[in-house]
Formats: C-alpha cells, sequence, structure tokens
C-alpha cells in the first residue's frame, strides 16, 4: 500500500540572524531552530517545512508579514529556484556588513583571535561579474528544449533559465543560445556541462562530450564560433584532453594595468572569479607587503603567477610554489612573457605535505603570500616561522579555514593578527572571501 503524502507543514517565526549560507535563522513554537531560505533578520515570516531533521528543520518563506528594510526586489527572474545565489534579496550592503560579521565571528570563535584592524570591504560591480563558471546541460525531451544553467537550489536538476545576471554578460544573456546550439547536436544527450572562460579580450567555452561529435556536429560548432565570436574547446575525457576547435584560437589573458603585468591562461586553468576584485586585491596585498628591491618574497599556491609577478614588477625577487604542474609551467611562461624570468622562480611542491627537504624552503623570507584553496594552509604554517617570515598576507575563500590558520599563526607560531577584512568577490550569494595580515611579534 502506497505511502499518503503528508500535507506540508506552515510555521510562523521571528528570523533573529543569517546563517553562514544566507539562510535566515530562526525559531519554531517548539523552540527547535528553523533554517529558512529566503527569510531576512528582524522580518517575521511563514515557512514551508522542506526538511524535518533531529537538530532543527529547513525550509523556504512563502510569506513575509513583516518585512526587512534592507529587503529589495531580487534582479533575477529565477532567483529562489536557481541554487547560484542566495542573497539577491537582500541589499549590498547589508550584503556585506553580513559577510564582514561572519568572518569576524568566525575568526573569534574558531581561532580565538580578533584583528587589530578591520579592512574596508573590497568591492566591485554587482552584476555581470563572474568570469569562470560551469554550467550544467540537460536534454529534456517533455520540455522540448535542452536546458543550460545552474542546478536548482537543493536538487540536482538544471534550472531552467533563459539568462544569467551574474556571469559576463557575453554569455549570461546567451543561455537560450547555447541551448539551441546544443539542441542541434547529435550528442545533445550527451554533453552534461559546458565550462565558461572569459579573459579580457576573449570568451572559450568547454564542451565536455561523453561521446565523439559528428562531422556535421563540427560544422554546427564552427557557425556557432563565427557567428557568436566564443572560441569553443571540446574536452571528450578529463582536463589534460581539452583542445581548441580551431587552430586559430587565441590564449585567454587578463590584465593587470596597475602593475604592466598579463597573464594567459586556460580554459580550464584557475582563475580569480571577479576581475575587479583581483585588482584591488593585488593593490592591497602589495600595499602591506610593501616589497623592496632587496627583499626574497615567498609566494605559496601560487598558481599562473597572479602574486608573484606584480610583486616582482615592484623590483623583489619571489620564490613562487604551485602543487599542479601545468600551472608551474604556465607560471613561468607568463613570467617569461612579462620580462620577469630573472626575478621570479618557480618551483612544484604539495603543500599540504613536509616541505623541509625542498632548498627553497630552506631559506630565509621577509615577507610572504598565501592563496591556499579551501582546506586552508594548516600544513605549512610551521615552516613559515622557521623561514623567519616577518609579515604573512593571507587570501582566503573560506573564512572558516582562515580562522583556523589565524588561530594556529597568532597562538603557536608567534604572529598577531594586523588586520582582516572581506573581499565581496561573489555578490548576492553567500560565499564571503577575505585578506589577513600577519606579524611576527617583538
Amino acid at each position: 500500500m502506497a505511502r499518503r503524502k503528508q500535507a506540508p507543514v506552515e510555521m510562523e517565526m521571528d528570523i533573529r540572524d543569517l546563517a553562514h549560507d544566507g539562510r535566515g535563522v530562526g525559531q519554531a513554537e517548539s523552540g527547535k531552530t528553523v533554517f529558512a531560505h529566503g527569510a531576512l533578520p528582524g522580518e517575521r515570516v511563514v515557512v514551508r517545512r522542506e526538511k524535518k531533521r533531529r537538530e532543527l528543520d529547513e525550509g523556504v518563506t512563502e510569506t513575509v508579514l513583516r518585512p526587512s528594510e534592507e529587503r529589495v526586489e531580487p534582479r533575477c527572474t529565477f532567483f529562489g529556484q536557481c541554487g547560484g545565489c542566495s542573497l539577491q534579496h537582500l541589499a549590498p550592503d547589508a550584503q556585506r556588513r553580513y559577510k564582514q560579521r561572519m568572518l569576524l565571528e568566525q575568526l573569534r570563535r574558531l581561532g580565538g583571535v580578533d584583528p587589530e584592524q578591520v579592512l574596508p570591504t573590497l568591492e566591485g560591480p554587482e552584476w555581470g561579474y563572474r568570469r569562470r563558471a560551469r554550467l550544467g546541460v540537460k536534454d529534456v525531451p517533455r520540455k522540448g528544449r535542452v536546458l543550460v544553467g545552474f542546478r536548482e537550489r537543493r536538487t540536482p536538476y538544471i534550472t531552467d533559465m533563459t539568462r544569467c545576471e551574474v556571469l559576463v554578460p557575453q554569455v549570461g544573456e546567451r543561455l537560450e543560445a547555447l541551448s539551441e546550439l546544443v539542441g542541434k547536436l547529435s550528442v545533445r544527450a550527451r554533453l552534461p556541462q559546458i565550462e565558461v572562460a572569459a579573459g579580457d579580450d576573449d570568451t572559450a567555452l568547454v564542451l565536455r562530450h561523453l561521446d565523439p561529435f559528428t562531422p556535421d556536429d563540427l560544422g554546427i560548432l564552427r557557425d556557432f564560433e563565427r557567428e557568436t565570436g566564443f572560441w569553443i574547446h571540446l574536452q571528450p575525457k578529463g582536463p589534460d584532453t581539452v583542445r581548441p576547435l580551431s587552430e586559430s584560437a587565441p590564449a585567454l589573458s587578463y590584465r593587470l594595468p596597475a602593475h604592466d603585468v598579463e597573464i594567459r591562461f586556460r580554459p580550464t586553468d584557475f582563475i580569480q572569479i571577479n576581475r575587479d576584485i583581483n585588482r584591488a586585491m593585488i593593490d592591497q596585498a602589495l600595499e602591506w607587503l610593501a616589497p623592496t628591491p632587496d627583499d626574497e618574497v615567498l609566494d605559496l599556491f601560487s598558481g599562473l603567477g597572479n602574486f608573484a609577478l606584480p610583486i616582482a614588477r615592484a623590483g623583489a625577487r619571489v620564490t613562487a610554489v604551485e602543487g599542479e604542474d601545468g600551472l608551474v609551467a604556465r607560471g613561468r611562461d607568463n613570467a617569461e612573457r612579462n620580462g620577469l624570468g630573472e626575478r621570479v622562480d618557480f618551483h612544484v611542491a604539495n603543500l599540504f605535505e613536509d616541505v623541509s627537504v625542498f632548498p627553497w624552503a630552506q631559506r630565509d623570507y621577509r615577507l610572504a603570500v598565501l592563496d591556499p584553496p579551501r582546506s586552508g594552509a594548516h600544513e605549512i604554517i610551521p615552516r613559515l616561522a622557521a623561514m623567519g617570515v616577518e609579515r604573512i598576507v593571507y587570501v582566503s575563500c573560506h573564512p572558516a579555514t582562515l580562522a583556523r590558520d589565524a588561530g594556529q599563526l597568532v597562538n603557536e607560531a608567534g604572529y598577531h593578527l594586523k588586520a582582516a577584512g572581506i573581499m565581496d568577490m561573489f555578490p548576492h550569494t553567500g560565499h564571503a572571501e577575505a585578506m589577513a595580515v600577519f606579524e611576527r611579534k617583538g
């Protein structure tokens, strides 16, 4: 006998806070904590429960009975359905205050530290900023079309969307064109992903295809290239199999005008999502480092040279260390192209393991930059003090691991937290990025 579907449970409550992912936090009459998508602090709302858990319930806001003064009308038609953004209903200034407060709370709670100075938030464009993305693709015969976009909130399905307000406009305004393109291909049911990578001058689309393209498919793709100006790359298997459709496809690149640097990258390479925030971030890092021609600077998790090359342009010598061979090779190439090959030494090393055996790790450095992934830089921190580093600029894509590492730097390695602040790299999302400055005590 089939189980009867239960009627949805609705709860009326006041919202007291925001969770780390941008959901409102309230309390049901039973006293149970409720996380509510679409609710803001200070509001009274009706929440429809989506998931019942032992510790808390999760739901979505059905009705706002008393709106917050900071509530705004979302710009995107698909907000609430698409999982790409969670804060479009909150005014941008309030989004930034929330992220700054979250950073300071995590530094205090997880690291047991407070910054001597809170840095002003680095701000940039609020729309059309995202130059890297992975879009899901799904052929849905019952809809009569191919869906191209981000996944729905809390489901594995692709959002049925026609545009995206946070993607760079040349892509965000052409989702329907991408849908129509895939719909013409013989492999439309075997093409699960389109990766977007936009440089300053050119935009690449990497098509992940599980079956080979036919000659007719390749003709359709070449026509699309000519009509749109996109450069299509094909990816039949892993990232190493990515190849341009056209032999004339240019290298992607972005410029750092304040430092007379241009960095080339491949469509699948990691680069910072937000061009304007990346430029401001580098400027702020160099302001704090204040490198001189006499300085030896250590750049860990260096990638393509995003920090190393501007620091070298300022006159210092840089030792840049990255764990991925391909990024190191392209970093060296970027240094040579910018006339900085003699001032930057690139090395390959796994920075999550003991690196003390490497000659570069046995030298002294006055300054260091850390730009680790979400997992942080826990393993390398003890080595920084051993190398005599006096000042560290730490760039973080995950405030929780920054807070953990800050506690280690301050309470174990002999540093103090000089300054910390938020970079609004991902407006309208709950994702926060941060920058912190540490100095050796005494």
